[in-house]
């Protein structure tokens, strides 16, 4: 049935195989219909794969599906079961929760419907707790979900409590000593510049501002200050990272067992190290992952270690926009997404993708080309924030990136882009060494014989993560015996996470996983495939009996 390779790639393959469907990148699929008794059971004989992905694969073939993942933010507009159900029939492949904003109490009733969702319509949406940090930010508003600032409007930023309602065009503010440090002449930027002020006055804890760059200021979002052409951080600096809120937020998180936390303003590794820590302790058997959220000029200067102590990373280009001067944003982007591919870990990109999209039905062409970029630098994943979280369209928004999403990653594999980037050895032990050799062989196989698709079965996640982290023009159809692990490997470049029991003995995972497949659709006699595994340390290559 097979040919076992053992870590050598040959060297005059050649792609045979034209006989592909042609991709389809309808959004809606009308086939998602299927009731969950008669397809997502999770007993011995059965296997679990994501209802969207199963009917792309049926109706469209191997290349049609999606390798870039999506990471939606959930706020008012999306919380319900029925929009949630939307976003994951339109792609969305991990939930986010913005701590910023809502209660504890909110969130969880979000992971409720989110897990409901998983086990009624057979997804693998993962959840992502993102924490708030400790910078300057703004309040609530009184309770309002934004607020318009017009050019030229004279706002007030206090460090007061007020009752409500509000005074008029008054923004509290978290930090007792702001009136203290803000001079006059200050610019003040909301939201990574998305509106600007002019400081004029000073009146005890109150600060009086000029709008000289218009636009929607969002609860509790994100203020930094600069003078003479230069960011005020010194009082940033000696705020710690994870704040007290921050820590609660995160016995929350651990509690409802996310599958992700995120961390705001990373400063160096000791704090994932720390979080890691924590997490390890009041939860021995959980396997929650932590992201580094770069966003300041204090991650951009630990960068690398930042990244090698996390498990992946997200570039928050609104506040690093708010840090570093607005050219160097797309150096820095893509800096960070090369070297967490380098250092094989999942990397996000995040802020103001589609941002006109909260308020408009379309796109700006400038939005597109940022996603494409995006996909071309071949990030892991993007991230809708306001848009899918309290904007007008998170249907269409979704579908913006899906749609861009599959036709650049066409064009790469059509135009047979391959990299030249070095993927220096990661593994710590000769055993790791060893399933990097068996992945990187594997994934050039791969792409010179055409092949249609990889199985990798793991335990871990960890040669999964290997495989991806080649980019390979083929899907990678990732095998895993736990729901946690399926979870995780959603947010991960190319892998459609399956979830099936599976023993030491790589020929019968594969008679077992052929016969699934088969009875489901998803794959006829005659495909070829390359398996790898946790358990043997070899390349297969075989054609679906």
């Amino acid at each position: 049935m097979s040919n076992s390779l053992h870590f050598f790639t040959p060297s005059n393959l050649t792609a045979p195989k034209q006989y592909l469907p042609k991709p389809s990148y309808n959004r809606w699929f009308p086939e998602y219909d299927t009731p969950p008794s008669q397809s997502f059971l999770s007993d011995s004989s059965s296997i679990d794969v994501d209802a969207v992905t199963e009917v792309e694969l049926k109706e469209n073939g191997f290349r049609s599906t999606r390798r870039t993942k999506m990471v939606c933010t959930i706020g008012p507009a999306t919380c319900g079961f029925e929009e949630l159900e939307a976003l994951a029939v339109g792609g969305m492949n991990v939930a986010r929760l913005n701590m910023c904003h809502g209660t504890r109490e909110w969130h969880k009733r979000v992971i409720e419907r989110v897990r409901r969702l998983n086990e009624e319509k057979g997804f693998a949406v993962a959840i992502m707790m993102d924490t708030e940090g400790s910078e300057i930010h703004m309040g609530d508003l009184g309770g309002a979900s934004s607020a318009k600032a017009e050019d030229d409007e004279i706002w007030t930023f206090s460090v007061r409590a007020f009752d409500l309602p509000r005074p008029e065009r008054t923004i509290n503010v978290n930090y007792d000593g702001f009136a203290e440090d803000v001079k006059v002449g200050d610019e003040l930027l909301v939201d990574g510049g998305m509106v600007r002020f002019d400081v004029i006055e000073k009146i005890g804890p109150d600060v009086k501002c000029r709008c000289t760059d218009p636009g929607l200021m969002l609860p509790r979002a994100n203020l930094t200050f600069w003078r003479d052409g230069s960011l005020v951080r010194e009082r940033n600096a000696m705020l710690p990272t994870i704040s007290s809120k921050d820590w609660l937020d995160i016995d929350f998180g651990i509690a409802e067992g996310v599958d992700f936390i995120a961390i705001s303003f990373v400063k160096s590794s000791e704090v994932i190290n720390h979080l890691k820590s924590y997490i390890a302790a009041r939860s021995r058997d959980s396997d929650i992952a932590v992201i580094a959220k770069i966003e300041s000029i204090d991650s951009l200067k630990n960068l690398e270690e930042i990244i090698q102590a996390s498990d992946g990373a997200m570039v928050a280009r609104g506040d690093l926009g708010a840090q570093i001067p607005l050219e160097q944003v797309p150096s820095a982007q893509q800096k960070i997404v090369q070297i967490c591919r380098q250092l094989n870990k999942p990397v996000i990109v995040a802020s103001q993708l589609l941002e006109s999209m909260i308020e408009y039905p379309t796109p700006t062409r400038a939005e597109v080309a940022d996603v494409s970029e995006a996909v071309r630098q071949r990030a892991d994943a993007l991230m809708l924030s306001g848009e899918s979280a309290m904007g007008q369209y998170p249907d269409k928004a979704l579908a913006v990136l899906r749609s861009v999403s599959v036709r650049i990653e066409k064009w790469w594999r059509e135009e047979k882009r391959y990299e030249a980037m070095e993927l220096p050895a990661v593994g710590s032990s000769f055993s790791d060494s060893i399933s990097e050799e068996i992945c990187s062989s594997a994934a050039k196989m791969a792409n010179n014989l055409g092949v249609d698709a990889l199985f990798v079965y793991t335990k871990t996640g960890y040669m999964a993560s290997l495989l991806s982290r080649c980019r390979p023009d083929c899907p990678i159809f990732a095998f895993t015996s736990t729901k946690s692990v399926r979870r995780r490997l959603n947010l991960q470049w190319g892998l459609i996470p399956f979830r099936v029991s599976f023993s030491d003995d790589m020929e019968s995972n594969l008679n077992k996983t052929f016969s699934l497949l088969k009875a489901r659709g998803m794959i006829k006699s005659g495909d070829l495939v390359i398996a790898v595994s946790d358990m043997l340390q070899s390349i297969q290559v075989m054609n679906v009996p």
